[in-house]
């Protein structure tokens, strides 16, 4: 199973366009070590030609120039993309979608939840109809596996997680389930698993079960206290929006530290966050824990 990591922050990226935080501040005048991150999305693949894209960022069009892959083979026009899988349907992980109109239909994974908000409340759904259009598929929420035709050798899983829906969706303070999911990707060949789940705002049974039984999980590195968002002028805490923070009582790294198998990646990494310089003691208090930090254009082997 071949992984690469398209991007690894979080809604805005890093720096984010119009925040003047210490990490921002300091990457824009390259007095921090770290490096600028696109909004989160990853591809994986089992043959390292055909690729299922997770999430279509607005930052889509960057990282695919820079992800040689999955660039046109021996044709004028192509794409090693596949499908596109939706966790959400949330602004930062759907826009990208538009992004890419110029070709054939686009084969798209999605509950009927997303695809609900992706037809109404933000309809782009019915936008791309006047271009490429959309082939949606169903993504199932009782624990069936689904796998997806030119993607050989993987299966999928779909786990419902706790959530809210976009704040643009009409059932925003009516959660269903399927607004947000966890996804379980299984190479059939090897029985390697993956669990990919960049928002996590609350580890229910099944949801640790898929944690503990994975080879790896990249998961939510939005926060590394709750009260983050404090210092740039938002009352917002971490839980309340859906993240679990790193640090503190029950935080995400007292969550991995329980689990003995995986390889513990964090994604999704908000531009406030101080694990986003390599040379803090946040990132130092990560390593001890070896747990790992994504970044854009990472490459993962399974």
């Amino acid at each position: 199973m071949k992984i690469r990591v398209l991007g690894s922050g979080a809604g805005g990226g890093f720096p984010q366009w119009n925040c003047s935080c210490p990490n921002c501040k300091a990457v824009r005048a390259g007095t921090i070590n770290a490096s600028p991150r696109n909004q989160s999305s990853i591809a994986i693949s089992s043959d390292g030609e055909h690729w299922v894209l997770f999430n279509a960022s607005p930052d889509v069009r960057t990282q695919l120039e820079n992800f040689p892959e999955i660039h046109p083979k021996n044709k004028v026009r192509g794409t090693g993309i596949e499908a596109i899988v939706m966790i959400d349907s949330q602004i930062d992980h759907a826009t990208g979608l538009l992004i890419l109109r110029e070709g054939d239909p686009l084969t798209v994974y999605c509950t009927e939840m997303v695809k609900q908000d992706l037809t109404t409340g933000f309809p782009i759904f019915n936008i791309l109809e006047h271009f490429c259009g959309v082939n949606h598929h169903d993504i199932p929420l009782n624990g069936d596996a689904f796998t997806i035709p030119n993607i050989d050798d993987l299966e999928f899983t779909a786990l419902a997680l706790k959530s809210k829906a976009p704040p643009y969706s009409p059932h925003r303070n009516d959660p269903h389930e399927g607004d947000n999911i966890g996804m379980i990707i299984r190479q059939i060949s090897t029985g390697k698993t993956t669990f990919y789940a960049p928002g996590l705002g609350v580890i229910e049974p099944h949801v640790e079960k898929a944690m503990l039984d994975a080879d790896c999980v990249m998961v939510d590195g939005t926060f590394w206290t709750d009260d983050e968002l404090a210092s740039v002028g938002r009352p917002l805490l971490a839980r309340s929006i859906g993240h679990i923070p790193q640090s503190g009582k029950e935080g995400m790294i007292d969550i991995l530290n329980a689990m003995k198998k995986p390889r513990k990646i964090l994604i999704h990494i908000n531009n406030t966050n101080p694990i986003l310089d390599n040379d803090s003691k946040e990132r130092k208090i990560l390593t001890e824990n070896n747990i790992e930090v994504s970044y854009d254009n990472m490459e993962i082997n399974l």
